[in-house]
């Protein structure tokens, strides 16, 4: 849920940021591999920005997931040595029995 409150607010400072940006009408030329464009200063940056936070959280799902998985199949080999040492104390207690 806080997470969820972080991307709120940083999606509303995105806006408000496009909202006061929109006013700027300065020209910027962006020359990639096969072409070159001209594009309004406010646009280039939002796309910049938009592509950062996605690429950033991307980032943090797969190393989320990662920790996630590392941490679930830490807890079966846990119960499964639980169980086995539940078996064993039950043999134990049953052996102890029966020579008394």
């Amino acid at each position: 849920m806080k997470g969820f409150f972080i991307a709120l607010v940083i999606a509303l400072l995105f806006v408000l940021a496009l909202l006061l940006g929109s006013r700027n009408e300065q020209l910027v030329t962006i020359n990639y591999f096969v072409a070159q464009g001209d594009f309004r200063l406010p646009v280039v940056l939002a796309i910049v920005f938009f592509a950062g936070f996605l690429l950033c959280w991307c980032f943090a799902i797969y190393h989320i997931g990662k920790l996630k998985y590392a941490l679930s199949r830490t807890n079966r080999k846990l119960h499964k040595l639980q169980a086995s040492s539940d078996n064993d104390s039950k043999v134990l207690v049953e052996a102890d029995e029966v020579k008394s």
